[in-house]
């Protein structure tokens, strides 16, 4: 019996191969969609869930005065976990970690540069699950100057030889060895902490002692790990007691708010906190739920698709279910039938959708910046999953169309009375369009406004100019050398000028607490931002001054220059007083100086957030991180050459990094770039597959109408007035749909615009666009079969009967 219906349903497969193909490439594309964002979902869901401990990840809402707005930060206190472990009996261990950046190792001959490396206390590994390939967990970290290598790093530094035991060291500007104690595991992708080498935190103890035993300082991130059943809620709750016995001293406990994050939220529930140093491929959980929700809304119109082309053609079938009920078939056993025929096709449907998605993820792991895989044959779960997946959208999408075929009365039919799809079908039918084309016009209206706001970013004036701007990162090593190379580099034609700051324009800057001592007035404490800058910074970025000055060379960073925002910040008690009365009062940290100049207000962070208070000055003896190079046009290439041969020159260790701002700055908002890429990509497949059914209606509704065609063509009706006549109705369809989603789209995208601080204007006539486009398309898609069918002969319809 499976096997007659197994021929049965290839058969009527085949011979309705137009529609048969209609189904399959529109489910296969669904398919293709939904395994290729669920792949991503799940790789974003499974970021560090191999860690089985019960951690969570500290972090500080500094609320100081002086600042616009409340910031969440990953950073905290350097006692503090070790307090909390002591004052809460539900924290059971702590941790805390700081990064290093591109860390000079030798191991005598050999040097490497290991791009990140983590420094850590001693119960990092009992904390976490990085697998030891050599060495003991509980011992490795325990004794200054020691690392942790990772398999690939310990390679490339020892070969084949055995590291425990051996010593390597940092060659910049001091000559720190480590002893190696074990080797790790290669960090899996899927953890948000990644590095190449584990160093021991009380290394630096002895040089950095004021630092730890500090409650001033925020500079490293604090995990603790709780005892089982520990109340989150009720550590939380106790914070604020916490907060402010230890900092009551200094009255600062005010500001700050302490909150934990569970460690498996830390790499996609974080994106509002900022100096999250050590996050790799931070991304926004929303995002990855709203691309599953689309990929799902995509298989839905597939799926819908599927019903209303198989409900509308059921007429066809009415004599195969007469005459199988006639001879005793039972209508479980129809049902059973048509759903296999379902689930057969959506399975045909799998395999094209299996390459589909092949060919789509080299594409899609570029875009993305992940390493995606379809590995089914070495995941047979995986393989398990998406077959399952086909076989409930067969069962699902044919479950109506199998009851319905299978309910068609045997005497009605072999008496050859009609069966009509009916008005209760036709309006099932109808409706089902007007969801698909409801959701493709949702997500074209939220496409365009995703896409104006990112531009809209991208494009708005900073307050700055950062063309042909190339920063070069500089350590204590390289830094030592500025002067020489900004003087080197000066004198050339290809260099507008060379500026040098402690971190690029774009980046989240530290802050830092001051002092302003307005004239005859009380002295006021408040933190802001802080930018060390080069005397010609300001001039070579095109930052406006809007009173003062800039820096002089004698100003020894006593001299400092604000923005406008904490200008108006330092003048609220005196709203009606000028900004250039503040220009010659004392302002600063640790020994006052004056307000020189004031800089009108610019983006030195993304424009998801407000424009912050900030100051700049010149400490050169505190050193820069980056180095500014401004290329004059047309002298890119010959410029870039002049830098790395003087920068092989000056330092042969040191490899030559650069980076454009404008690069730069696409970095900052490439989240928002892939979410614009996959929501854009997802709704053209929305579009196509909506289009698809769309086109095999309008071919069975020509096909149904033939006669009436050709009788009216005969009655003299013109190819218009039946292009139109068969055009109507799903025009009407498509309009509708309009109607139904602008308010819909209104109401999430003035909701989505408000997360940020620079930001578009919803404008009416997106909505009018959307709906001719629509309207075109829908009109283009049945226009080819209504005008297949208008200029067919009727002779030829009116001979049949």
């Amino acid at each position: 019996m499976i096997k007659s219906y197994f021929k049965t349903a290839w058969r009527n497969l085949w011979k309705s191969k137009f529609f048969s193909a209609i189904n399959i490439i529109g489910l296969s594309i669904g398919m293709a969609a939904c395994i290729v964002i669920m792949l991503f979902v799940f790789y974003e869901k499974s970021f560090d869930s191999f860690h089985t401990k019960n951690i969570y990840r500290l972090s500080e809402v500094q609320a100081p005065p002086g600042m616009a707005a409340s910031q969440k930060v990953a950073l905290s206190m350097a006692p503090m976990g070790q307090s909390l472990k002591n004052d809460y009996p539900e924290v059971k261990n702590f941790t805390r970690v700081r990064k290093i950046e591109k860390y000079q190792l030798t191991n005598q001959s050999k040097k490497l540069f290991i791009q990140q490396g983590l420094m850590v206390d001693s119960t990092f590994l009992e904390m976490f699950n990085f697998p030891l390939v050599k060495g003991d967990i509980h011992t490795a970290l325990q004794k200054p100057n020691s690392v942790l290598l990772t398999q690939q790093t310990a390679e490339k530094l020892f070969g084949d030889e055995d590291p425990i035991g051996k010593t390597i060291t940092h060659y910049g500007t001091d000559t720190t060895s480590y002893a190696v104690t074990g080797v790790l595991a290669d960090v899996p992708q899927n953890s948000h902490l990644q590095f190449e080498g584990l160093f021991t935190l009380s290394t630096m103890y002895q040089r950095w002692q004021q630092r730890f035993n500090s409650w001033g300082g925020n500079w490293l991130t604090t995990y603790v790990e709780l005892t089982p059943g520990a109340s989150i809620a009720n550590l939380q709750s106790k914070m604020p007691a916490f907060l402010k016995k230890y900092l009551s001293e200094s009255g600062n406990w005010k500001y700050y708010e302490l909150f934990y994050t569970p460690l498996k939220d830390v790499h996609a529930g974080t994106t509002d906190v900022g100096l999250d140093h050590i996050n790799y491929q931070k991304f926004d959980g929303k995002s990855t739920n709203l691309f599953g929700l689309i990929a799902i809304v995509v298989l839905v119109i597939a799926c819908v698709n599927f019903m209303n082309l198989t409900t509308a053609r059921s007429a066809e079938r009415s004599k195969e279910v007469g005459i199988r009920k006639s001879i005793g078939a039972q209508r479980n056993q129809l049902a059973a039938q048509f759903l296999g025929e379902t689930v057969m096709l959506a399975l045909l449907a799998l395999v094209l959708a299996l390459i589909m998605a092949k060919l789509a993820l080299p594409f899609i792991n570029q875009l993305s910046q992940r390493n995606l895989e379809l590995s089914l044959f070495t995941n047979p779960a995986l393989l398990l999953s998406i077959t399952g997946l086909a076989i409930l959208v067969g069962l699902l999408s044919g479950l109506y169309p199998a009851l319905f075929l299978s309910s068609f009365q045997p005497v009605k039919v072999l008496k050859g009375v009609i069966i009509s799809t009916g008005q209760s079908k036709a309006g099932l039918r109808n409706a089902l369009v007007v969801g698909q084309f409801c959701s493709a016009v949702f997500l074209m209206i939220a496409t365009i406004f995703v896409v104006k706001q990112l531009r809209y970013m991208q494009q708005r004036d900073p307050g700055f100019n950062r063309a042909q701007m190339v920063t070069i990162p500089l350590d204590n090593k390289t830094d030592e050398k500025y002067d020489f190379l900004k003087q080197e580099l000066s004198g050339n034609t290809a260099i507008a000028g060379v500026t040098a700051a402690q971190d690029v324009l774009g980046s989240h800057l530290d802050q830092s607490g001051v002092q302003f001592v307005p004239n005859n007035g009380p002295r006021r404490d408040l933190a802001t931002t802080r930018l060390i800058v080069d005397n010609n910074f300001l001039s070579l970025y095109n930052i406006k001054l809007v009173a003062g000055k800039n820096f002089t060379t004698a100003g020894n960073g006593r001299e400092y220059i604000i923005n406008e925002a904490l200008a108006k910040e330092l003048l609220k008690d005196t709203p009606k007083a000028k900004m250039s009365t503040l220009l010659g009062q004392q302002f600063g940290f640790d020994s006052l100086g004056v307000i020189t100049g004031i800089a009108k207000d610019f983006n030195f962070n993304s424009m998801h957030h407000k424009i912050e208070t900030m100051f700049m000055f010149n400490v050169k003896e505190w050193g820069y991180s980056q180095m500014s190079v401004k290329i004059n046009p047309g002298k890119t290439a010959e410029a870039l050459t002049l830098i790395k041969t003087k920068w092989a020159k000056l330092f042969p260790d040191q490899p030559f990094e650069y980076q454009f701002v404008d690069e730069h700055f696409r970095e900052v908002y490439r989240a928002d770039t892939q979410v614009s890429q996959v929501v854009s990509i997802l709704t053209g497949l929305a579009i196509f597959i909506s289009c698809l059914g769309l086109l095999g209606l309008a071919s069975y509704s020509a096909e149904k109408r033939i006669k009436e065609i050709g009788v009216r063509k005969v009655l003299g009706a013109s190819v218009q007035n039946i292009v139109l006549l068969l055009s109507a109705h799903f025009l009407k369809l498509v309009l509708l749909a309009n109607l139904i989603a602008w308010p819909l789209a209104w109401y999430t995208m003035h909701n989505w615009l408000d997360n940020f601080a620079f930001r578009i204007n919803i404008e009416w006539y997106v909505f009018a666009v959307v709906a001719l486009l629509s309207v075109i398309i829908a009109l283009f898609t049945i226009s080819f079969q209504s005008i297949k069918a208008a200029i067919a002969n009727p002779i030829k319809s009116l001979r049949t009967e």
